[in-house]
C-alpha cells in the first residue's frame, strides 16, 4: 500500500526539531513499488519566536510533487524503489540507503600523486599541531581548577 515517502527537513514544524516524514498510502496501486523522496536538505531555516524554522520555498514544493507524481528519479534526491528492495533493507524509508554510490576516478601521474600526498601529509600535521595546542590549554585548565 505505500505508494511513497517524502523525507522532509528537519524543523520543518517550529515547535519540534523531530525530523518528518511523509508516508503516502494507497490501497488501489498494485505496481509494488515506491518512490522515496530526499527533501531534507532543502528549505530555508527561519528564527520564528524562540524557534528556527525550516521554510521550503515554492519551487521546492513543486520540484517534490512534480518528482512524486511522476515517480521520477533524480541522483541524490528521489528512487523508486520495489517492495522487495524495502523489505531487503528492514522496510527502510531513506532514501539515501538506496541510490547509488558513483566514484569518479582521476588519472594521475607519479608526480601529480606525490605533490597530492605532500599536500594532504601538511593538514595533517596542521590538524595534529592544533590537536596538542588544544589539548595543551584543556590540560592547562584543568590544572588551574585543581589549584583553586
Amino acid at each position: 500500500m505505500i505508494k511513497g515517502v517524502v523525507s522532509m527537513p528537519s524543523n520543518i514544524f517550529a515547535t519540534t526539531g523531530t525530523n518528518v516524514s511523509i508516508i503516502f498510502l494507497d490501497n488501489t496501486d498494485e505496481e509494488e513499488k515506491a518512490i522515496l523522496v530526499d527533501a531534507s536538505k532543502l528549505g530555508k531555516k527561519i528564527k520564528e519566536g524562540k524557534n528556527q524554522k525550516t521554510v521550503l520555498r515554492e519551487d521546492e514544493i513543486e520540484k517534490i510533487i512534480d518528482v512524486f507524481t511522476k515517480k521520477e528519479e533524480k541522483e541524490d534526491f528521489s528512487v523508486e524503489v520495489t517492495y522487495d528492495q524495502l523489505k531487503e533493507n528492514n522496510c527502510s524509508f531513506f532514501a539515501g540507503q538506496y541510490f547509488d554510490v558513483k566514484v569518479e576516478y582521476v588519472e594521475l601521474t607519479q608526480k601529480e600523486f606525490n605533490k597530492k600526498m605532500k599536500e594532504y601529509k601538511q593538514k595533517i600535521n596542521k590538524i595534529f599541531a592544533n590537536d596538542e595546542t588544544l589539548k595543551k590549554e584543556i590540560l592547562e585548565e584543568m590544572e588551574e581548577f585543581l589549584h583553586e
